[in-house]
């Protein structure tokens, strides 16, 4: 011993003292081995120098052997001599690296941070890592990745293990797992206890003294790990499953989710090479798409296109554009995206745990609607379950990972999860099952947004028209926390809608959904929804023998197309709603009616018109003793009036409108009737009273909390600020108004605003902002309002072009 140390030592060009640094012993230590005179030094101190001197494999076995007391000759010619103890097999199991390793910078970090030990520093606790994601999102190519890394760090062997969890075939038991685990670190079967709890004590005895890492792979839960962990600081583990494992004490808990689209495509390129990723880009990155940026996904089609250097990329992407087919191309073999997922949902059924079976039962119907995500309380209706219930399955799935929690009580689908719960939906469910769970979820979004009508429009005329009763639930208690839910939910509502027009075709459901909606559109200015959910609503509806809910929905079919600047073209939309309502004897519809057409043919100059229309509204209101109506119709005569230049009847009518919605304590048209006023006086060059108005409007809306009318406010007073030449104050309030506008996702608004801002930065001679907010505009504009995309489009290129530019603003900038 003391020989074999001096020539090492020697060799690594280290003095005893800076051996002892390195190893974390003392000089005295060092000088003591060196003559001689401690012929059994302690197993920690033998794996330090092993580790400190560098020894290679030989060398380590040879110094361990003549450290224990033993020559290898002797070993070799005695090995019955030997206990398990005194051989200390090295195992080294880990599999292969992969070379295209990708991604996965921060995970690989968050291990390493756990399980790496410096030098010199001993360990005070057992390093446990959990590596938990969905099946083929990678943890086994991860973890492997790391425990390379790790090798100076356990100089005593690496264990691997794979448990099965999720198949191919029976999970390792417990107890087998600690006979392979017991041989692999050199203990003779017949000394391996038949109980776990004896064989899990002595597999710690075994560890204990040295330091081991062990990977244990595809572990179906935390019990199923708990007997095989090291019990002394020294050893550690890294244990991956499909399933939570958040009850193992202590661990670092790493969760994978999918590749980045970037890292989806270096991945591919590191299968198929650089050059075919080169020549056809785009399709790459669609192909990464298709994939679901899941890595074994990526790894297959990559494989496939290997095989099949002949095959251009963009021939498989038109392969997996068939979402039916998409499984199928990713593999149809055990080996496969199908089979991976479907190994996590045979868990579930083949569970002893009631819950586990009604998780995999629920998965078929909870995949079948559109949408980005599930929350708790539409899960709950579409499988006419209690929320509670409907919470336990969703987290359950959630355990395993067959679905994702996104945030408290919302959850969602991998894309290749999704497609294969469909699958199951199309085998198991029957076409009446699937639809019936479609219209259960339309029910709750339409007693969603009756509710949400009751707090927005209190006196809203549709509201009685409801089949289904408000739904009163706390997330739709007040208004502005009703208005915040839709929010959250707008777009997989709209996605659910699209499907219930393909699925459900006919349902009344459709045209009264689109009607209970108008209280949220309304009040988030989301026309482009409003004109979406319209479109065919109105033809459905009088098919469906609904006069009423038909007249309602094509006079608000209207409003976007007024909204966006389209007067002329709402006008006849208006006109016939009017003789809907007419038809129906209707007289509320027709007052409201009325005072639309008012608005939009004084927009476009027909005031005679604007003006008859005006009257009837006002004298139909006061006919039913409907005094919301009657202060709509006289906010749209102050209007009128305006135009012409006729000032006392203006302000009577605008006064009269505030008071009316005082009266009936409507503060929503109090802030409307304000603004419409405000908006009216800036157009007819009234500028102090514009001014009145519009701080009256925005204290109502600071009073209220809200940034869709704080957007408005802030809008009205750029312009009348721009319209007296004070532009820096009109560039303020524009800087303003964005900034509401972004935190309301009023994106037409949004763009209005950089519009006008640019307008004024033009005449103020800023040229090259001017120009950078007019691109601005149209970005913002395109698709979504096209008069104000032309507006924006127009003051561009004239800008471009260095034409002068004197301010002025339409009568549409609001």
């Amino acid at each position: 011993m003391s020989d074999l140390l001096r020539r090492y030592r020697g060799r690594a060009g280290l003095t005893q003292a800076a051996l002892a640094a390195k190893a974390g012993l003392s000089d005295q230590a060092i000088s003591v081995l060196e003559r001689g005179t401690r012929r059994r030094p302690r197993i920690d101190t033998i794996r330090a120098l092993i580790k400190v001197l560098r020894l290679d494999k030989a060398e380590a076995a040879e110094f361990l052997a003549v450290a224990r007391g033993k020559s290898q000759s002797a070993e070799a010619q005695e090995p019955e001599a030997a206990s398990g103890a005194e051989a200390l097999p090295m195992p080294w199991q880990l599999p292969p690296a992969v070379s295209d390793f990708t991604g996965r910078t921060a995970q690989i970090e968050a291990i390493l941070d756990v399980l790496r030990v410096p030098d010199g520093v001993p360990s005070t606790s057992v390093g446990l890592v959990a590596v938990t994601g969905m099946g083929g999102i990678g943890k086994t190519t991860l973890a492997v990745q790391a425990a390379h890394k790790l090798v100076d760090s356990y100089p005593d062997g690496h264990l691997y293990l794979n448990l099965r969890g999720y198949g191919p075939g029976k999970p390792v038991s417990s107890a087998d797992a600690l006979r392979q685990l017991l041989r692999s670190l050199g203990t003779e079967p017949q000394l391996i206890p038949d109980e776990v709890e004896e064989a899990a004590g002595l597999l710690r005895s075994q560890l204990a003294g040295r330091r081991v890492l062990l990977f244990l792979d595809n572990a179906a839960d935390a019990a199923h790990v708990m007997p095989l962990l090291p019990g002394n600081p020294g050893s550690a583990a890294i244990i991956t499953s499909r399933g939570s494992l958040a009850p193992l004490p202590g661990a670092r808990q790493v969760r994978l989710d999918a590749l980045s689209q970037s890292e989806s495509v270096e991945l591919l390129s590191g299968v198929i090479g650089q050059t075919r990723i080169a020549a056809e880009p785009e399709a790459a990155e669609t192909l990464a798409s298709f994939t679901g940026r899941l890595p074994l996904a990526v790894r297959l089609i990559g494989g496939r296109l290997a095989a099949r250097p002949s095959w251009p990329i963009q021939h498989l992407v038109a392969l997996l554009e068939d979402e039916d087919r998409r499984l199928d191309t990713l593999g149809s073999d055990e080996t496969g995206v199908r089979a991976n997922i479907a190994s996590s949902v045979d868990f579930l059924q083949n569970s002893d745990r009631t819950l586990d079976r009604e998780a995999a039962g629920a998965l078929p119907l909870l995949s079948i609607p559109d949408g980005a995500d599930l929350l708790t309380s539409v899960a709950a209706h579409l499988l006419d379950v209690p929320a509670r219930k409907a919470n336990a399955i969703l987290e359950r799935l959630a355990d395993l990972n067959l679905m994702e929690s996104v945030a408290p009580d919302r959850y969602r689908f991998h894309d290749l999860i999704r497609a294969y719960g469909r699958e199951l939906a199309d085998e198991t469910l029957s076409e009446s099952a699937s639809n019936a769970g479609l219209e259960r979820l339309l029910r709750f979004y339409i007693g969603c947004a009756w509710q949400c009508q009751t707090l927005t429009h209190t006196s809203s005329p549709r509201i009685p028209l409801a089949s289904v009763p408000p739904l009163r639930i706390p997330a739709l208690a007040t208004r502005h926390s009703a208005l915040q839910w839709f929010d959250a939910e707008l777009r997989n509502l709209m996605d659910r809608f699209a499907q219930a027009t393909t699925v459900l075709a006919g349902s009344t459901l459709l045209p009264e959904l689109a009607l209970a909606m108008f209280g949220y559109h309304e009040s988030r200015r989301r026309w482009m929804e409003m004109e979406e959910m319209a479109r065919g609503a109105v033809e459905l509806a009088t098919k469906l023998d609904l006069p009423l809910t038909a007249a309602w929905l094509q006079h608000d079919h209207a409003i976007p197309t007024v909204e966006n600047g389209r007067l002329e073209a709402a006008i006849p939309d208006l006109s016939k709603a009017l003789t809907m309502f007419q038809d129906a004897g209707d007289l509320t519809g027709q007052s409201r009616c009325c005072s639309s057409l008012t608005y939009a043919l004084a927009g476009v100059g027909r005031i005679e018109e604007a003006l008859e229309y005006g009257k009837l509204s006002l004298e139909l209101s006061e006919k039913i003793g409907d005094l919301v109506l009657e202060g709509v119709a006289h906010t749209a005569l102050g209007v009128l009036y305006n135009r012409v230049g006729d000032r006392v009847h203006a302000d009577l009518n605008f006064d009269r409108g505030i008071e009316l919605a005082r009266q009936v304590g409507d503060i929503r048209s109090v802030y409307k009737r304000n603004a419409n006023a405000a908006f009216s006086h800036l157009v007819a060059g009234r500028w102090e009273d514009a001014q009145k108005y519009n701080w009256e409007a925005d204290r109502i809306a600071e009073e209220t909390g809200d940034d869709v009318n704080r957007t408005e406010s802030h809008q009205t007073r750029t312009l009348i600020f721009a319209a007296q030449g004070k532009y820096a104050e009109a560039i303020h309030e524009a800087e303003l108004g964005i900034h509401f506008a972004r935190r309301s996702a009023d994106a037409i608004r949004e763009g209005r605003l950089y519009l006008e801002m640019a307008r004024v930065q033009a005449a103020a001679g800023d040229r090259t902002a001017a120009i950078l907010n007019a691109a601005q505009a149209v970005s913002k504009l395109a698709r979504i309002s096209p008069v104000h995309e032309q507006y924006a489009r127009q003051l561009l290129e004239q800008l471009r072009r260095g034409d002068p530019y004197t301010y002025s603003f339409t009568d549409h900038a609001i």
